[in-house]
C-alpha cells in the first residue's frame, strides 16, 4: 500500500487545540463538573426517603385535639370556635358520642351533603336536634345535650 494519496504523501493528524479529537476526558473540566452534578444528584435521590422520614412526627400530624375535617363527616368540638378536643362522625349509622363529648360539646361543622342528627338520650324517651347540610355552630347550646349522632332520627321526638 502507498503512503501517498494520488500521489502526496500521507500526513499525520495532530487536531488543534480544540478541534477535532477531545481532550483526555479525566482532565476536562466539564467532564468533571457534569460527573459532579450526577453524583450529587444520586446521592440526594438515594438520601431522601431518610432525610424525609426523620422529620418529627409533629411536623404532619394534627395538633393536640385538632381534628382532620374530610368531606362527608361532621365534627364536635369541646369548646367554642370549633377548638378543643375534636371528634368526628362519618355516616351511616348510629354512633356514640366519645366520653370527652358526651353532654360537652361546644362547636360542629358538618362537611355532610344531608340531614343528620344529634340524639339526646332522656330516661324513657329521646330527642334529636336536625343538624343540616354544611351546617356549623362555634357556640353550640345544644351540645350540652349530645349523646350520639346519626343518619337517622332513631325515632326521637324533635327537640
Amino acid at each position: 500500500m502507498s503512503d501517498s494519496v494520488q500521489g502526496q504523501p500521507r500526513r499525520a493528524h495532530v487536531p488543534v487545540s480544540g478541534q477535532g479529537c477531545p481532550s483526555d476526558p479525566k482532565s476536562d473540566p466539564k467532564v468533571a463538573m457534569l460527573r459532579r452534578i450526577v453524583l450529587s444528584a444520586t446521592l440526594l435521590a438515594a438520601l431522601a426517603p431518610a432525610i424525609v422520614s426523620t422529620a418529627p412526627a409533629s411536623a404532619s400530624a394534627p395538633a393536640h385535639g385538632a381534628v382532620e375535617r374530610a368531606p362527608g363527616e361532621v365534627c364536635f368540638w369541646t369548646q367554642a370556635g370549633q377548638h378543643g378536643t375534636g371528634w368526628c362522625y362519618r355516616p351511616p349509622g348510629y354512633a356514640e358520642v366519645p366520653a370527652s363529648h358526651h353532654d360537652k360539646t361546644a362547636s360542629f361543622r358538618s362537611d355532610v351533603n344531608r340531614n343528620l342528627y344529634a340524639i339526646d338520650w332522656v330516661r324513657d324517651t329521646c330527642y334529636y336536634r336536625l343538624i343540616r347540610p354544611y351546617d356549623f355552630s362555634d357556640n353550640w347550646s345544644w351540645g350540652s345535650r349530645i349523646d350520639g349522632v346519626s343518619d337517622r332520627t332513631e325515632g326521637c321526638q324533635s327537640a
